[in-house]
């Protein structure tokens, strides 16, 4: 691949790939649903990744959501419809952490360029991501106990109590409240704010390019060194808590609630 060719690679056009001098700018392009993931989605996301570590003329990765009112809105619903059997919850959250961990460990700095809802696995995704930037229309969250009433991976729980702190993640869970723009900078979900949406990509290119300069090696060894600093989860850790949630009636009632738009009735069952 010639590293000033401009490439585009379409997942029935859900995924946009484009390489740049250097830079690969990956566009979530589903803005009519507010960029939620299929899981298609996320397999192209893992193939993406494997693709820039193979490409070693690639020096930093930009993610971002298509339309300006979403980065991704995390899965789309509909998908878990399907769901009814324990292996389906932990083949999901099994999908989700291998997905996220591609990403984690992708071989060059990612940067998630974010502007307005970036929600449930797209917090995920951005959370991932090395350096996130936000236009000031950006919101943060993970509403779980307001919507579906599932639960995260320990690997999703470990990696946001290392960006944010447990006792705030907490509270972020509990209340399943969207933190704003300026909340997320002082928290330190975000690095950054773009005043003006319009100027996001440009914000982000910049900021690719200026680490796209530095020492490649230095700063994958700082990637992964933090990465190792984390606590080890022990394989299928958490599967049971996964199982409580995903295989519930309140579940069940969260899809079907969230589908036809009205307020889930939680039982606790």
């Amino acid at each position: 691949m010639n590293n000033t060719m401009m490439t585009n690679t379409v997942l029935g056009d859900e995924i946009l790939y484009e390489l740049r001098d250097g830079v690969v700018f990956v566009t979530f392009n589903r803005p009519e649903a507010r960029n939620a993931f299929t899981f298609a989605m996320y397999e192209r996301l893992a193939e993406i990744c494997a693709e820039v570590n193979a490409n070693r003329l690639v020096r930093a990765m930009v993610l971002t959501g298509a339309g300006g009112k979403a980065f991704a809105a995390g899965t789309d619903i509909s998908q878990f419809r399907a769901f009814d059997s324990p292996e389906d919850a932990i083949a999901y959250e099994g999908r989700i952490d291998r997905v996220l961990g591609a990403l984690e460990t992708c071989r060059v700095p990612t940067i998630a360029a974010i502007a307005g809802a970036c929600t449930g696995g797209g917090a995920g995704i951005a959370g991932c991501c090395d350096l996130r930037i936000a236009a000031d229309n950006a919101r943060f969250g993970l509403p779980i106990a307001r919507t579906l009433g599932n639960c995260l991976s320990m690997s999703n729980y470990s990696r946001f109590a290392a960006l944010i702190g447990p006792a705030r993640l907490k509270e972020m869970i509990f209340t399943a409240r969207l933190v704003e723009a300026p909340e997320a900078l002082q928290i330190g979900l975000v690095s950054e704010i773009v005043e003006n949406p319009d100027n996001l990509i440009s914000r982000a290119e910049e900021l690719a390019r200026t680490v796209a300069s530095h020492a490649p090696l230095t700063l994958q060894s700082c990637k992964e060194a933090l990465r190792r600093l984390r606590p080890t989860i022990p394989p299928g850790g958490g599967e049971d808590l996964i199982l409580m949630c995903y295989m519930s009636q309140d579940f069940r009632e969260g899809i079907d609630a969230f589908l036809n738009k009205r307020t889930p009735n939680f039982q606790g069952e």
